[in-house]
Formats: C-alpha cells, structure tokens, sequence
C-alpha cells in the first residue's frame, strides 16, 4: 500500500526579485549607454573644455544662450524641420501607395517588388551616401550620363557642390532609402484589416477611393502613427547618410543638427558646446515624443 505525502507548498515569489531578475541585465545597459551618457554630456555642456586634461574653465549656460543664438543652429534645425516635412508630404504617401500596390492579390511579382523597395533601406547609411556621391557626380556618375544622352549641350550640374541643391539632392536620397521601410509597415498593416470589410464595402457600391478613405486608411491608423514618429525621429537623428554625402557643406547647406554638433565637439575639439547641443537635441526629441504619446492617449479616449 502506496502511502501518499503531501508535498510542502513553494512559496510564492517575490516579485520585486522577479522583476529585477528579468529587467535587471536591460536596466543596466540602458542606464550605461544612455542615463549616464546624457548626465555626462549635461555636465560637460557647463564648461568650456577641449576634451584634453581636467575641465577648470566653467562657463555655466553660456553654451545654451550661444546655442540659441548660433546662426548655423538656426540653420541646421531649418533643414532638420525640411526633411521632417518633406518626409510626411512626399515619402510616406509614396510608402503607402507602393504598399496597397504590392499588397494587392491579383498583381503579380509581389514578393519581388516588396524585397526590391526593401532592399535600399538594407544598405548602411555610408555605403548609400557614398553610392549616390558617385551617382550625383558632375564628370562620371550617372547624373552626368543622363546629361551626355539627352541633353548632350548641357553640362551635368554639381548637385553636391552647390549651395542651392545640395539639401534637395539629400532629400531624394532620404526619400529613395527610407520608402521601404515604412511601406513595409504599411504592409503589415494591410494584413491586419479583415477582408470581408472591405468585400462588404465594395458590394455595398464604394468606390476605390471611398473604400481606401472609409475602411483602409482607419485601418491603418496605427500603422500611420507609427510611420510618423519614426519619420519625424528619425529627420532629427541624421548624420551618417549626410555626412558621407558631403559633412553638410557647402557652407552649411546640407547642416543638420546632428552633423553640426560631431564638427563642434569632435572636429573643432569644443566639447563644451558639442554637448550643449547633444543635450538641446535630446530634449528636442523628448518633447516630441511625450507630446506625440499625449496626443494619442487623447485619441483612443
């Protein structure tokens, strides 16, 4: 005869044990990559410092009423705002049109399309702005091959080297790299609206372009926010794809924010005002991002 025993219960968890178990190895990453690097470029933006031996000059805010008052900041955030825009009205539309065509059933090589929109975003920023220097190129890239077929009396224009079109030469590379990216998401979206909606809609005698604005686009209003943040972000984080392009020059015309502060603090070895400008664009970002996040809170209520 089995004699049966009772086992003693476990003690529930702690959970505070729990949970620092499992955020714990993420908490502090993030707190060595990213708290500590913002306190210490909050410190540094108080001093007037060349990176080299201890830090004795202090200079309290004056780097932030120079940064305010910095014409080359105006003018960078300028480009930062352009390409901000220039994202919303011209790339994502491209994004979600392309998105509806490839997602549709009856077109064929669907799969194809959407690798080879994807395909550009899968270059590293370096190797595309180094690629499209040798396309914009005035004496052998293909711009001037463009020239030399149709227009054979008419010299290839430097894009790069001029003041007045190197910021819309950006811009098409920008817009050429980053469409996959947020048609992709589009994409995902698509999949997630029922088809019988829009079966029904259709039967119900909608029109495309009614369907799109009644049962499409509402279904892809989390996709859209999505896309949004990320284009928005994203225009006040550029650098590599720039600087490989060109280092924002000639005479600043192509200056983002981003490029301006690396020449400030690391070419020009003024840390100081580097960093006031890596805390400014932090607390740029971060007040979009609280203000986006509000304003969606707003809307699901």
């Amino acid at each position: 005869m089995k004699i049966r025993t009772k086992r003693a219960a476990l003690p529930a968890p702690n959970k505070f044990w729990t949970l620092a178990i499992l955020l714990g190895p993420a908490f502090i990453l993030f707190s060595v990559f990213v708290i500590f690097p913002v306190f210490q470029a909050a410190v540094f933006s108080l001093f007037k410092w060349n990176g080299l031996g201890p830090m004795k000059d202090f200079r309290g805010f004056a780097n932030y009423v120079q940064f305010f008052s910095d014409t080359i900041v105006h003018k960078a955030l300028s480009h930062n705002f352009i390409i901000a825009v220039i994202s919303l009205a011209a790339e994502l539309p491209l994004a979600m049109t392309l998105a509806l065509i490839v997602s549709d059933k009856k077109f064929k090589g669907s799969i194809f399309f959407r690798t080879f929109f994807f395909l550009p975003y899968m270059l590293s920023e370096v190797i595309t702005g180094v690629l499209w220097q040798f396309i914009y190129h005035p004496q052998y890239g293909l711009v001037k091959g463009f020239f030399s077929l149709f227009f054979p009396a008419v010299q290839a224009p430097a894009l790069m080297g001029n003041p007045s079109t190197v910021l819309g030469a950006i811009l098409v590379v920008i817009i050429w790299k980053y469409f996959g990216l947020h048609m992709t998401i589009y994409i995902a979206g698509l999949q997630d609206i029922p088809q019988e909606q829009i079966e029904a809609a259709r039967i119900d005698g909608a029109s495309r372009s009614q369907v799109f604005w009644s049962v499409i686009l509402p279904g892809l209003k989390t996709a859209v926010q999505l896309s949004v943040f990320f284009s928005i972000i994203g225009s006040f984080q550029l650098f590599d794809l720039v600087w490989a392009m060109g280092k924002g020059d000639p005479v600043n015309a192509g200056e983002t924010i981003v490029t301006y502060m690396y020449k400030s603090g690391l070419i020009r070895f003024n840390i100081g005002y580097g960093s006031t400008i890596a805390v400014c664009i932090f607390f740029i970002c971060l007040a979009f991002s609280i203000l986006y996040q509000r304003l969606l809170v707003k809307e699901t209520r």
